[in-house]
């Protein structure tokens, strides 16, 4: 390295380095409708895993759940298209629902090609056990906005999300 590449002092200095106090410059991002997002999930996220402790379920999977409950005798292939997760990943997730005894995979009545899926008792129990507990996490995360700003934020949410 020459004299002319290596940094000098001043360079050094004005070089800002992360601070102990975690306060750092973060030019545009809070201004970012991505980045707020982001921040959001992992607090929700965060709070989740707390609600549902010990249960070892993410909001993913909780969400399959719900469907199936709510859709008995789907089948994979149309799960998928509704909670937008590709072929290949919804194999894995129905195939670990179905190892932890929460999910029945049926041969469909109506197509031999495909499996219709149906939650087991166990499955039951546990979506009756988890569904208060995520409603209160939810209402939790909201508790510093009113009723028509909760409703607010959902539609805000829903147009983000179809302009995807």
């Amino acid at each position: 390295m020459t004299d002319i590449d290596r940094p000098t002092p001043s360079d050094r200095r004005t070089r800002q380095r992360p601070s102990k106090t975690g306060k750092m410059a973060l030019g545009p991002l809070p201004e970012l409708v991505g980045y707020n997002l982001r921040k959001a999930q992992v607090a929700v996220f965060q709070s989740f895993q707390n609600a549902v402790s010990p249960h070892d379920m993410t909001p993913g999977q909780f969400g399959v759940l719900i469907m199936i409950k709510e859709n008995e005798g789907l089948s994979q292939s149309d799960l998928g298209s509704a909670v937008g997760i590709d072929r290949s990943t919804m194999v894995a997730v129905i195939d670990r629902l179905e190892s932890r005894g929460l999910v029945i995979r049926a041969p469909s009545p109506n197509d031999r090609r495909s499996y219709a899926l149906r939650l087991s008792p166990e499955g039951e129990k546990l979506l009756d056990e988890l569904i208060p507990r995520i409603q209160a996490h939810d209402k939790a995360m909201v508790k510093d906005l009113s009723a028509e700003e909760q409703a607010q934020l959902i539609d805000f949410l829903r147009r983000i999300s179809r302009a995807g």
